[in-house]
């Protein structure tokens, strides 16, 4: 027996981090498995796009605005710090997606460069079920417009 909680079970997600849209923009085949793994533990399906430029695409195409973009930092064609910034500059307002970036970089530098390109929030690679968990539920307190959510919130751990 352990005197405290090792991880937290995927039943304490809220029911509404479940039926968020969410995209995941990553060019590594095995990350995009993880990433896909890991959103299913917490009951969350996604569409998938191996680039920024995809990733652009499909938030301004999609018939059903995403909700949430996992946005790698570095991927060719478009990197992620340059779709974020196009998805803002461009994308309607009431179709932005929370955007939460991706990165092994997890300098500090690295992660107030991600907040200023517009991203909401940073989650280090490897990917922590506890941070995505953390990110996914500020989106979903977002989307229910409870006002929960303060862009670019630090996470104590990093």
């Amino acid at each position: 027996a352990t005197d405290g909680p090792a991880s937290a079970p995927a039943a304490a997600v809220p029911a509404e981090t479940s039926a968020l849209r969410v995209l995941v923009a990553e060019d590594n085949p095995v990350n995009q498995k993880v990433a896909l793994r890991l959103l299913a533990r917490l009951g969350i399906t996604a569409d998938v796009v191996a680039d920024g430029a995809e990733a652009l695409d499909a938030v301004r195409d999609a018939a059903e605005p995403y909700d949430v973009v996992l946005m790698d930092v570095q991927m060719p064609v478009l990197d992620g710090l340059a779709a974020t910034r196009c998805i803002r500059a461009t994308v309607d307002p009431a179709r932005q997606p929370f955007i939460v970036a991706l990165t092994a970089n997890a300098m500090e530098g690295d992660r107030d460069t991600c907040l200023a390109a517009g991203m909401d929030t940073y989650v280090p690679k490897p990917i922590r079920p506890d941070a995505l968990a953390e990110a996914l539920a500020d989106a979903a307190a977002r989307t229910a417009g409870t006002g929960l959510i303060a862009s670019g919130r630090e996470r104590a751990e990093v």
